[in-house]
């Protein structure tokens, strides 16, 4: 996995994402898998850009998603390009279900568990905050815990 500086050929974001710097540079990352050894070289590659490094790129699918996710570095998001996706989400501990069709976005706020579903085939852009993402299988329905949830305020 590198990151390759000053690209000006076609790049193929199925298959090569393209991570969004300080500075306002992007630099397609090739070699990049969800591997983690690979997603681990990526993030010490970025390191540097801290919160404010995004990571984009296209994804096709059919069908439900198998695993919830969170990026506590900033917020998600995330354009439907082809087909109709549902983006599932908790926020501050509220259920909440967003359908899109081609054109679509939504924002998927900083630390909010998320999963998409894809009716029949379709295809999502993402424009994600990488730093300490988590995921977790996709077993329920909503995750139980609910990170965000504000803690009480002292009186």
């Amino acid at each position: 996995m590198r990151l390759i500086n000053d690209e000006r050929n076609a790049i193929d974001l199925r298959t090569t994402p393209v991570h969004l710097g300080l500075g306002s540079r992007a630099k397609p990352v090739e070699g990049f898998a969800w591997d983690p050894e690979v997603f681990q070289a990526y993030s010490a590659a970025v390191a540097a850009d801290g919160a404010e490094g995004r990571m984009v790129a296209i994804f096709d699918g059919d069908g439900p998603g198998d695993h919830w996710e969170r990026h506590p570095a900033g917020d998600e998001l995330v354009v439907c390009l082809t087909g109709s996706v549902t983006v599932s989400r908790d926020v501050a501990g509220v259920p909440e279900r967003v359908v899109l069709g081609p054109g679509e976005a939504t924002v998927n706020p900083a630390g909010a568990w998320h999963a998409v579903d894809m009716a029949g085939p379709a295809s999502i852009l993402t424009v994600t905050a990488g730093l300490g993402t988590d995921h977790r299988p996709r077993t329920d329905a909503f995750p139980t815990d609910h990170v965000g949830t504000p803690a009480p305020q002292a009186s």
